[in-house]
């Protein structure tokens, strides 16, 4: 049997952004109402945009935080990829 990270439905969570950058207080709000609506794990700063918007710094401190709010209750899985190859292996290793 394969060994897997989850089994069901994961969401590609947005990254609410404000004036002044991320907005830390609605996604963590988002991040609370996808498992509290039964998501089976968390994708952070994926395919939903952001990623490629945010400075390094902005993309590690999302991937730390969803994990720290999450605080085991589901995966969570870092949105890594990027286009360029060693920046996507350096926010892997980072993860």
């Amino acid at each position: 049997m394969k060994n897997t990270v989850f089994t069901g439905a994961a969401t590609a969570i947005v990254t609410p952004l404000n004036a002044n950058g991320v907005d830390y207080e609605q996604f963590g709000k988002l991040i609370d109402w996808q498992i509290e609506k039964g998501i089976d794990a968390i994708v952070a700063v994926g395919t939903t945009g952001e990623g490629s918007t945010l400075t390094d710094a902005e993309h590690k401190e999302c991937i730390r935080f969803c994990v720290e709010r999450v605080n085991g209750r589901v995966p969570v899985i870092a949105g890594t990829g990027s286009n360029d190859i060693a920046y996507a292996i350096e926010l892997t290793k980072f993860s």
